[in-house]
């Protein structure tokens, strides 16, 4: 098991970055097509990514316009079972600007690579979003399978 570090320069405050954290609506902005997110500690972190997969977990702390703190795994992938691994976000006002330092621990080994992957695709946007502008369609991370037929 591995963990990923990825830091996010944010032009937005702590504040405004926590929401795009804690709120569904502001989430789907950045990542996936659906969210439910119930922020508080023991409540469900789900959100559907447009290729169907579902990561899914349930916070396990938040302190307001500082860290966010929950477990996460994918609904039927046995390599990262739901909650199984945990990411841990610390937002630290530098300026008018966040630094945002996402961690994600628990990471098997052959699934790093696509983790980063993902997690380098999605702060980007997010921090689009947290600074007001518009992050676009999401067609997911490179490696991310095409969209089921139907779809």
């Amino acid at each position: 098991m591995s963990e990923i570090v990825i830091e996010q320069r944010i032009r937005a405050s702590p504040a405004t970055v926590y929401a795009y954290l804690t709120n569904a609506d502001l989430w789907q902005r950045w990542q996936g097509v659906d969210a439910t997110l119930d922020a508080r500690v023991g409540g469900i972190f789900s959100m559907l990514m447009r290729n169907g997969m579902n990561a899914r977990g349930e916070f396990v702390e938040l302190v307001p316009e500082r860290r966010v703190v929950f477990t996460w795994g994918w609904v039927d992938q046995p390599s990262i079972p739901v909650g199984s691994t945990t990411v841990e976000i610390e937002l630290r006002p530098d300026g008018a600007d966040t630094l945002l330092v996402l961690t994600h621990r628990g990471v098997p080994d052959d699934e790093i690579a696509e983790h980063r992957l993902g997690w380098a695709h999605y702060l980007p946007r997010l921090a689009l979003v947290a600074s007001g502008q518009d992050a676009g369609e999401d067609a997911g991370p490179a490696s991310q399978p095409a969209e089921p037929a139907g779809a």
